[in-house]
């Protein structure tokens, strides 16, 4: 029985744990990205120095960015392997709460190992500790239980063998998996033990693929069969789940068209026949068409976020009904649906046996073909949008040009993951990485921190506005320490555009979303300039002719390249016309917010609940 420090028994055990898929094993644990200070130094910092290569460590910026960096990472794994992720006492650690939100949110697995107080209280109250006037055993990691899937405190050594393994299997299941915090308090980090060897001896845990039921995938092929106007929509899990191939061979074999998610994007790639493209509040017109028309919903590794069911006006046909095919049981129940409680890849593979010889009209697929070929020539056009400050559309068409086969764009929040649903022309699965469960501001530039290390041969094109890169853009110094590659577009538009123009449409026009100094001037900030002082590489450019030569250039470079360029806000994407909830005041003395109220209160009257 080894003796072993906790913090080092810990990293020891991390760096033993290893998933396996469909005979593919993977480290479940990459390495570990930390920030230090005196709540985790002593303990996981010297058990990580001491670990060496066993378990790498990684030095971030920001706390919030590593866990961004680690989600990432997981998601372009397809949630097999991710990152840990340990913070000092206090601010450290709760500077990573929101992120850790977000890999809830999106279901994405992050351990987090953040330091705590003293479990024997002897120097209560340390620097940076919070204390609780009717408590002794809380502290400020407490905040991270709502927004974990499993929580622990460690307060003896002994704890660590029954939390740590209940950790790692709430990690690796896709249906409880996100971010799981392990609290470690800082003397007992350091306390010595003598750990069973077969708690640190190699594990693996896999990931299994459940089969759906033979009678409910009976009522599923039924219920298809008796449908005309079948839609698929495809959510992450069918990416997740490696289902893209089956997605494929379903949608060849019976013609029924496919709509995308934001985190199903990229389920078919651009140009196949049952491609509609994203659904929803950012969604195509030919998808949403087909969806208002839509007798039958088949959902696929989706949660129904609003967005997708623009607040849940968009699937308008009176007996509209639902097959939700999900690994969870929580989403395959949504909308009152036959829950399919399988993985999506062997669903979809029985699903396709079970419709044999079976397929749509010819004229719905005609219909299918004439709405994509309409949002096709609509995409083009916005494409086209190089005025004397282009459009943001126009930035998102010369990147996807630029990202050719292998490029992967990364982008979280404002106005560029609309734009970027409705108008990226995804090559494969995993060519298309938008943020958007949580759509966290700060996320671009650590997320393309996360996908390049997960997939160092393919570039990184990370697409942020001047919001969100005036959040976190000091992840520049890492990917430049790591010697990872990022081509960083930096959309400058001088505000929030995004809620810019939602403001419009609540009654409060562009309220409190222009960047402008007390005067009402406009900001003497050179974002290009605080790139370059970060280490990047900066091209600036003004037309999208420009932009293009300097893609390409930035492709042939070997170091991180952000580059600069403004465009017009008021200078919109195409229009969904899906509708999205955000409810406007019920009285006001300004017109615009009146005016605003009838349209929304117009739109509430297509709400419905599906039962």
């Amino acid at each position: 029985m080894p003796s072993l420090t906790v913090a080092q028994a810990l990293v020891e055990f991390l760096a033993a744990q290893h998933t396996e898929r469909d005979g593919v094993r993977r480290r479940l644990f990459a390495g570990c990205f930390g920030i230090f200070g005196h709540g985790n130094l002593a303990g996981l910092g010297q058990a990580l120095m001491q670990a060496g290569d066993r378990l790498r460590y990684h030095q971030a910026r920001n706390e919030q960015a590593m866990v961004h960096t680690a989600a990432a990472y997981a998601r372009m794994t397809d949630r097999m392997s991710t990152f840990a992720c340990t913070a000092s006492v206090g601010p450290g650690s709760t500077n990573m709460l929101t992120a850790a939100a977000g890999a809830t949110i999106n279901r994405l697995p992050v351990l987090l190992l953040p330091g705590d107080t003293f479990a024997t209280r002897v120097a209560d109250p340390v620097l940076q500790q919070l204390e609780a006037p009717y408590a002794g055993d809380v502290s400020v990691n407490d905040c991270f239980r709502p927004v974990s899937r499993y929580f622990d405190r460690i307060t003896r050594p002994e704890q660590l063998v029954d939390a740590a393994l209940k950790a790692v299997r709430v990690l690796t299941d896709p249906v409880e998996t996100g971010a799981v915090t392990l609290a470690l308090p800082q003397d007992v980090q350091a306390e010595a033990y003598d750990w069973p060897e077969e708690f640190l001896a190699e594990r693996v845990w896999t990931i299994r693929r459940p089969p759906p039921e033979p009678d409910v995938l009976a009522e599923a092929a039924r219920l298809i069969r008796a449908a005309r106007r079948p839609l698929i929509v495809a959510g992450g899990g069918v990416i997740y789940a490696g289902a893209t191939e089956a997605l494929s061979a379903l949608v060849t074999a019976t013609g029924i068209p496919v709509a995308e998610t934001q985190a199903g994007k990229g389920s078919l790639p651009h140009g196949h026949p049952g491609a509609l493209g994203a659904i929803g509040a950012t969604g195509t017109t030919a998808a949403n068409a087909v969806a208002r028309e839509a007798d039958l919903v088949i959902g696929i590794g989706t949660r129904y976020s609003d967005f997708t069911t623009a607040s849940r006006t968009l699937f308008a046909d009176p007996g509209v009904r639902f097959v939700n095919v999900n690994v969870a049981a929580l989403d395959a129940h949504k909308q009152a649906g036959l829950a399919v409680v399988a993985d999506a890849r062997e669903a979809l593979t029985a699903l396709t046996g079970a419709l044999h010889g079976w397929r749509v009209g010819a004229d719905y697929e005609n219909r299918t073909a004439a709405l994509i070929a309409d949002w096709t020539a609509t995409v083009d056009a916005a494409y086209a949008l190089d005025r004397p400050l282009p459009a943001q559309s126009a930035v998102v068409g010369a990147v996807n040009a630029a990202a050719g086969t292998d490029g992967v764009v990364v982008a979280a929040a404002g106005s560029l993951p609309g734009d970027l649903h409705k108008l990226w022309r995804p090559a494969d699965p995993k060519q298309y990485h938008v943020e958007y469960g949580y759509s966290c501001m700060g996320y671009e530039i650590a997320g393309g921190l996360g996908v390049k290390i997960a997939a160092p041969d393919r570039e990184v094109f990370v697409l942020v506005g001047d919001g969100s890169y005036l959040m976190m853009a000091q992840e520049i110094v890492t990917a430049v320490a790591e010697d990872l590659k990022l081509i960083v577009v930096l959309v400058e538009n001088h505000g929030f555009s995004s809620i810019g123009a939602l403001s419009e449409t609540v009654g409060a026009p562009r309220f409190g979303t222009w960047y402008r100094d007390v005067t009402g001037g406009r900001l003497p900030t050179d974002l290009a300039a605080n790139a370059a002082s970060l280490g990047a590489d900066v091209l600036r450019v003004t037309t999208i002719g420009e932009l293009a030569a300097a893609l390409a250039e930035a492709r042939r470079s070997t170091r991180t390249t952000v580059v600069h360029i403004e465009t017009d806000p008021l200078l919109p994407a195409p229009a969904s016309g899906a509708w999205w909830d955000v409810p406007v005041a019920a009285t006001s003395t300004t017109e615009a917010t009146r005016a605003a109220r009838a349209t929304y209160d117009d739109a509430k009257r297509h709400q419905r609940v599906h039962l």
